[in-house]
């Protein structure tokens, strides 16, 4: 029986993931979990705000930002960056600030399919979503739906979202400077904010700034639709 429970969840994660190769999510788990948490905290003037909009519709410095702000390594690894895991266990060992080393693919395993929370059970989840995403999607589509599905301040979701709402124009219409403050909040939107940015997210909007540019521009992105031209 209890194998049978298994097969039939990991059946229905593996047609989640396939539906969402094709189909844009018009929700995502954490986007859902929000609204719940206003609802429940009294906070009726809660809104969501989120429009897809696909990966040619986004400026290619968006693109670029999100990538050396969150995953070098994005176009290369198959899920998991070993290294960086490494080099945050040794760092959380003897600091009491916590370094995550999330892929961009595991964000968007835990952002669209999953909650918030540090228990093991979500983490095996999140490696197993993980793993059927990177299996199943196509370097592009991981990014493209990273781009729609990312916080970028409290109800705002995509980078089309946050465009509109901070700088009034469409995502496809972001410059370097712009896309690197909006990747600047991604560590902690509640904490870090794009309209009032403190020092310490100014400096690290510069720091994304120069990885950009150490990346080799957007000519990096080639890199991905290579791997996406692979997968077909």
């Amino acid at each position: 029986m209890l194998l049978l429970g298994l097969a039939a969840a990991l059946a229905i994660a593996l047609l989640l993931v396939l539906t969402f190769r094709w189909v844009n999510p018009p929700t995502s788990a954490f986007m859902i979990s929000a609204r719940l948490d206003a609802l429940f905290s009294g906070e009726h003037g809660y809104t969501t705000q989120y429009k897809w909009v696909d990966l040619e519709a986004i400026a290619p410095q968006a693109a670029l930002a999100v990538i050396a702000s969150e995953d070098q390594q994005f176009p290369f690894h198959a899920g998991f960056d070993f290294k960086s895991i490494r080099e945050a266990v040794r760092h959380n060992a003897h600091s009491q600030r916590v370094r995550g080393a999330s892929t961009i693919s595991q964000q968007v395993a835990k952002n669209l399919f999953l909650w918030s929370g540090r228990s093991y059970f979500r983490k095996g989840l999140e490696a197993g979503f993980t793993l059927l995403i990177e299996w199943c999607w196509p370097k592009e589509r991981i990014l493209e739906v990273y781009l729609n599905i990312a916080e970028f301040g409290h109800g705002i979701y995509g980078v089309q979202a946050a465009s509109q709402h901070f700088y009034h124009r469409d995502a496809r219409r972001l410059g370097r400077e712009q896309a690197a403050l909006l990747a600047a909040v991604l560590p902690n939107p509640a904490h870090y904010h794009v309209e009032a940015p403190s020092r310490t997210v100014l400096t690290r909007r510069d720091w994304i700034s120069q990885q950009m540019a150490d990346l080799g521009g957007t000519a990096y992105l080639d890199l991905i639709e290579n791997q996406g031209e692979r997968h077909e």
